[in-house]
């Protein structure tokens, strides 16, 4: 999951060298928290947030065959 949400923010972004991406995993499931430059926040969230909506919904199903939650927190 976490490659997806990379490889997805860095085809995005104008400064794919500042994309990280964290995993943890904790009760609830696992959360990936996706940094990125502060010029490029607005193109990862996208209008009204369909962007970021997207990828969380990838994520989501991508942990429900692995039956697990997952969330995306973009800082």
């Amino acid at each position: 999951m976490k490659e997806l949400i990379e490889y997805i923010a860095k085809s995005i972004v104008n400064a794919p060298d500042d994309v990280v991406v964290t995993e943890e995993e904790s009760e609830q499931g696992i959360t990936l928290k996706l940094q990125v430059a502060d010029d490029d926040k607005g193109r990862v969230i996208g209008k009204q947030g369909r962007i970021a909506e997207a990828m969380r919904t990838l994520i989501r199903v991508k942990a429900a065959k692995q039956d697990t939650r997952a969330t995306l927190e973009i800082i």
